[in-house]
């Protein structure tokens, strides 16, 4: 398997994890929390053929069971869309992050069924006790080279709300900063009702491939 596939299967472990990240887990720390579900993650789609084919309607129910719960997309997508975030309206917000999601979801989804012998392990956390946001660093090793995937997170105030993932970095390349050059191009040719128009229309084109 080439190096650039294994990095979608990267962004698609990573996808998964941010996905499955549980709200139970609010006292542990950071990277022990990535590791745990890392692991966890990697047992799921070993034991789910349907997920591992990029049985999108399967994915679809964990992202809207498990993901949106309890990882910040709201800053995700505003982070891809940039400074016409703050004008859109709320509906214009609903609809990009509904399209982004979906975006995200069908991209990866294919990737999962290269998922088979891979580890996780962690880089040491540079991080001091009372940070609010946190980078944490991992490796993925498999039949190729391993694979830098890192995660930024931060800690949301309030009991039992934890950690949560904002942003990804897969082979050196920060997911949220990716999307917004692309974005940023259609918000200046077209304002936000044209990237949520494009981004539907990928949606629908991604399905008919899927």
């Amino acid at each position: 398997m080439n190096r650039r596939y294994f990095g979608r299967t990267a962004a698609a472990f990573a996808a998964a994890l941010a996905m499955a990240w549980p709200a139970w887990a609010a006292d542990e720390a950071p990277d022990v929390m990535i590791k745990r579900l890392s692991d966890e993650v990697i047992h799921a789609v070993k034991s789910d053929k349907a997920i591992q084919a990029g049985d999108v309607g399967k994915i679809m129910v964990l992202v809207d069971n498990k993901i949106m719960p309890n990882v910040n997309f709201q800053r995700m997508t505003a982070a891809a869309v940039g400074p016409a975030w703050r004008q859109a309206s709320p509906e214009q917000q609903k609809r990009l992050q509904e399209e982004f999601k979906t975006l995200l979801v069908r991209t990866y989804a294919g990737a999962f069924q290269q998922i088979q012998d891979e580890t996780v392990s962690l880089k040491p956390l540079r991080a001091s006790p009372g940070d609010a946001e946190v980078v944490v660093r991992t490796e993925i090793r498999g039949r190729g080279e391993p694979i830098q995937l890192d995660y930024r997170l931060e800690k949301t105030p309030g009991q039992g709300t934890g950690w949560k993932i904002y942003n990804l970095n897969v082979l050196g390349v920060w997911l949220v900063e990716t999307y917004r050059s692309q974005f940023a191009e259609q918000i200046n040719a077209r304002g936000v009702d044209g990237l949520i128009a494009l981004l539907a229309e990928r949606n629908k084109s991604n399905a008919k491939k899927s």
